[in-house]
């Protein structure tokens, strides 16, 4: 069953979703406003987010980056009562995993507008069902805190599994200290950029040179990258 959040500051709007989505396939819950939804995020394990325009937009782009944190993330979704194309471009840019018009008229649910968002939660779903990451011979799963090479379980866990997992989520791109810190760390301004280090070693000795091979390349100046299987594992030089 997946979980899901409908964040509304109308009751009669958040308590209609969240009545016409319980059942077999999903549990829902409602909250009044993204403080509630942060700490419902936090505390309990919920898989996607509807989220109303008004309620979100002044905080759209920090509250979808707390949702990408951890190791599970959390697709969210906005409702418009009056959509637009620029308020389109302006969700999806900052962190909005999709957009569509809410399901109402006045406060009545509008049954073929709900199809609608509900066909789009469930496309969302089936897009993000799994938060299993596979780089051939070596396969990550957030969910379990499990990595597994060669289909052998490898012993990583805390810290060190969540850099390499938000690290393996951006394969290919070159993520900064500050970067991870912020996706990672509860309190990123109560640490130093060290942590990243020792936690980028501990990969390094309790399973890349175990297995004899790398995962993380450092890009000097500029942070770190993950590019297994095609890996060097040397310090590159971005000059």
């Amino acid at each position: 069953m997946k979980f899901l959040l409908i964040v509304s500051s109308s009751e009669p709007r958040r308590n209609a979703i969240v009545e016409k989505l319980s059942g077999a396939r999903y549990a829902a819950n409602a909250a009044q406003t993204i403080e509630e939804a942060a700490n419902a995020h936090r505390a309990e394990s919920v898989d996607l987010i509807v989220a109303d325009w008004r309620i979100v937009e002044p905080v759209i782009g920090a509250f979808a980056l707390s949702l990408k944190k951890g190791v599970k993330q959390v697709s969210l979704i906005v409702i418009s009562e009056n959509p637009s194309k620029e308020e389109l471009v302006d969700a999806l840019n900052r962190g909005a995993d999709d957009y569509c018009q809410a399901p109402f008229n006045g406060d009545k649910l509008d049954i073929s507008l709900f199809k609608l968002l509900e066909a789009r939660i469930e496309a969302r779903l089936r897009f993000g069902g799994t938060n299993v990451i596979d780089a051939g011979e070596l396969t990550i799963d957030p969910d379990e805190e499990k990595i597994y090479y060669k289909q052998k379980e490898i012993e990583l866990k805390g810290k060190p599994f969540e850099v390499l997992t938000h690290l393996a989520r951006n394969r290919d791109q070159i993520i900064s200290k500050e970067q991870l810190l912020d996706a990672i760390w509860e309190e990123p301004e109560l640490v130093t950029p060290n942590v990243i280090e020792v936690a980028i070693n501990q990969i390094r000795q309790k399973m890349d040179k175990p297995l004899g091979i790398n995962t993380i390349e450092t890009v000097r100046r500029r942070g770190y990258r993950f590019c297994f299987p095609n890996c060097s594992g040397q310090t590159i030089i971005d000059r």
